[in-house]
């Protein structure tokens, strides 16, 4: 038996970092009866798509709703909706108004905003200007050298 082989079912993708607005443009795509969701990237090789289920994205809260279990964030392109916030471990208490956060979440919708299940989640609001001003570049290294 082989063992340097990984079948391809078994492996996972790592979460891709994109901003709202490549969500709101994305389209699904149904592999082999799996949910996954075509990205266009930014930068030079905006012609090409990212295909994946899990994502990055940093944001700022505007709105913790009423049930406590769902965000509304806002990045650079636009806003988009996080549930199943209490269902994960946070570290210290980040679901304040305002405060600037990493959230790594399953895609479940992509318009007419873009809607994740929360899988972690991170206050970055000690050094949120930095992590703003970085985000967009991040993103677009990041995309770059996907393949």
């Amino acid at each position: 038996m082989d063992t340097g082989q990984i079948s391809v079912e078994n492996k996972k993708s790592p979460p891709i970092k994109v901003l709202s607005s490549q969500l709101r443009e994305g389209k699904d795509n149904r592999l082999n009866g799996k949910l996954e969701f075509n990205i266009k990237r930014l930068g030079q090789w905006k012609n090409t798509a990212l295909v994946g289920s899990v994502v990055w994205m940093q944001g700022t809260i505007l709105e913790v709703r009423s049930d406590h279990n769902t965000v509304l964030l806002l990045d650079e392109t636009g806003t988009f909706v996080v549930n199943g916030v209490n269902n994960i471990p946070k570290g210290k208490p980040c679901l304040l108004q305002g405060n600037y956060v990493m959230v790594m979440g399953m895609i479940q919708a992509l318009s007419p905003e873009p809607v994740l299940r929360a899988v972690k989640m991170a206050d970055l609001s000690e050094r949120a200007a930095i992590h703003r001003r970085m985000w967009k570049l991040e993103v677009e290294d990041l995309q770059q050298t996907l393949t």
